[in-house]
């Protein structure tokens, strides 16, 4: 029991770095092409990967930890202390809720095909989930980025569907990579402390 609670630590500690590291990356690699904060990554990879292997808790934990990192290194965006909140806490941990469904996840008990429907699933319903967060972020508080005569909510709509939807469709494909070349290595299921 204690390992299992020393290795879910030093293993939210490990992926949160690696996530803060990919979305780094993303902002380099992105050049600046989103004015008001956004950009392609892996970012994700790491959140879905611990919400996996320890479900809800594990998975929200980290992505939690992904948007302090970026608070406290001065990378994030922020206008106002309710908008960070949102665009950063609230949308990273709501990531972690991919959990939900991967927790149906069985290695051994349900087919392959359902094992797969379950971790797309939990795919879509993290990254609904941030997108969510970032699109009431926009609507409240990028609305004046709006071009003249444009809906603020086609223009938080189009703006963070045009990195987030990248983003999904890459860390997607590497979780569903990862997932059908090692599953047994991606499920940790002795979370249960």
């Amino acid at each position: 029991m204690r390992n299992n609670r020393l290795l879910y630590l030093v293993e939210v500690a490990i992926f949160a770095a690696m996530a803060f590291i990919f979305d780094l990356l993303g902002n380099i690699m992105s050049f600046s092409l989103w004015a008001q904060g956004g950009s392609v990554s892996i970012a994700m990879v790491p959140v879905f990967l611990m919400a996996l292997r320890w479900g809800v808790k594990g998975g929200v934990v980290t992505g939690l930890l992904l948007g302090l990192l970026q608070i406290v290194s001065g990378t994030a965006y922020i206008l106002t202390p309710v908008q960070g909140i949102l665009d950063y806490i609230v949308a990273f941990s709501a990531v972690g809720l991919s959990g939900l469904l991967f927790s149906l996840v069985q290695p051994n008990g349900n087919n392959r095909r359902t094992n797969i429907l379950y971790v797309i699933g939990g795919i879509l319903v993290g990254s609904s989930l941030r997108f969510l967060a970032h699109f009431i972020a926009g609507v409240v508080f990028f609305g004046a980025g709006a071009a003249d005569g444009q809906s603020v909510i086609i223009f938080s709509l189009l703006y963070n569907l045009s990195y987030l939807l990248p983003s999904v469709i890459v860390s997607g494909g590497v979780i569903m990579l990862l997932f059908s070349s090692a599953p047994r290595l991606l499920l940790k299921k002795a979370a249960h402390y």
